[in-house]
């Protein structure tokens, strides 16, 4: 597949993408014909006619390949940029023109990702961030970063957040899966204008967290029904 995705190259970016999403499709198709993992999602209706930033929940890899596959916009993940660097994969994914962060450049590094996020959400695209930073395993709670929060303040943009119990069957770091139902729950928009990207992100979080023990209630501790717990 990155074998097509490089001779691809020539051709517009929108094209690239839906031809490149169908490795990600696929995968997830192969774990529900083999793995019996299924899926059913909530609140599609809540999804906005319009760039949004999506701030997801992330527990497995598993809605790393559900997202582009099934969202009805074009995605741009925000990466660290050391992935391009990696053979053909790497490469792959330079040519979808996404948002790589330079670590390196320290406070800077946001700047970089402002530009290049106002420039994705005038293409019309949902940039997708996972505000945890990376995978938590079921049942706990990571401390939710502000960078997706600060990006839409500075363009205005809203904010969908989504919950998902992916590591009920697809656990994180683990090679065993478990068939059963992934459920994505996609929130209300929650705009932006007139708050501060802390205030922002206290709402994101409170939703998500909420809702995830909707979700999975038998996960969390009775002390950590309120959402701003932290459940180790």
């Amino acid at each position: 597949m990155a074998f097509l995705c490089l001779l691809m190259a020539p051709l517009p970016r929108p094209l690239r993408y839906r031809i490149t999403i169908a490795w990600p499709r696929w995968q997830v198709i192969a774990a529900r014909a083999i793995l019996g993992i299924r899926w059913e999602i909530r609140g599609m209706s809540n999804l906005p006619d319009g760039p949004a930033i999506l701030l997801s929940k992330h527990q497995s890899a598993w809605e790393t390949l559900f997202y582009p596959s099934y969202m009805p916009r074009e995605l741009c993940f925000v990466f660290k940029r050391e992935l391009l660097w990696l053979p053909f994969f790497g490469w792959g994914i330079a040519l979808l023109d996404m948002i790589h962060i330079n670590r390196g450049r320290g406070a800077n590094a946001f700047e970089h990702v402002a530009n290049q996020g106002a420039d994705k959400l005038a293409q019309g695209r949902w940039i997708i961030m996972f505000p945890e930073g990376t995978r938590t395993p079921v049942g706990s709670q990571g401390r939710y970063k502000s960078g997706g929060a600060r990006l839409a303040v500075r363009t205005g943009a809203p904010v969908v957040p989504i919950a998902v119990n992916s590591g009920e069957c697809w656990p994180r770091k683990a090679f065993i899966k478990r068939p059963g139902t992934i459920t994505v729950s996609i929130g209300p928009p929650i705009a932006s204008d007139g708050l501060s990207p802390d205030a922002l992100n206290r709402a994101v979080e409170q939703w998500i967290e909420s809702e995830m023990r909707r979700l999975s209630p038998e996960r969390y501790l009775p002390a950590a029904t309120d959402p701003e717990s932290k459940v180790s």
